[in-house]
């Protein structure tokens, strides 16, 4: 099983939204970056991630489940990139601020923090248990 984070602005696509979606889930698109995009191709059913409200809130708030690999991304008119589709498993006890990421030295080389600008990146299993840890949410998943 692999690790991911998807970042998504809780104005366009909330947390909320996600968990709405129930068990169809939702696919992950308008992906434009060609190494989130190779992400995503890397990605297998039963795969894990961070939900992570960015810009303002900055912060992670729930656990998703990879239900679709890698497909065509509809709203892609060049038909270039694709997406995942995601299913909402449960919010995380504790939301986990950027701030607290940063502080953590277990985590400096998180890819959220390296590669900031990117909106899905891979998480490492020592860097997954490590941010379940702070969000006090079980990481038996």
């Amino acid at each position: 099983m692999a690790y991911w984070l998807f970042k998504s602005e809780p104005g366009t696509w909330s947390w909320e939204d996600q968990v709405n979606k129930g068990e169809i889930g939702e696919g992950w698109d308008g992906v434009r970056n060609y190494q989130a995009n190779n992400n995503m191709k890397k990605m297998k059913v039963g795969d894990l991630g961070f939900f992570y409200h960015s810009v303002k809130e900055k912060q992670i708030v729930g656990i998703v489940k990879i239900i679709g690999e890698h497909r065509p991304d509809p709203t892609d008119k060049k038909n270039i990139f694709g997406m995942v589709i995601i299913e909402a498993v449960q919010e995380v006890k504790k939301f986990v601020t950027l701030a607290e990421i940063k502080s953590n030295e277990n985590l400096a080389d998180l890819a959220l923090i390296k590669q900031a600008r990117l909106s899905v990146v891979p998480v490492s299993k020592e860097h997954w248990k490590e941010i379940c840890k702070m969000a006090k949410t079980a990481s038996y998943f």
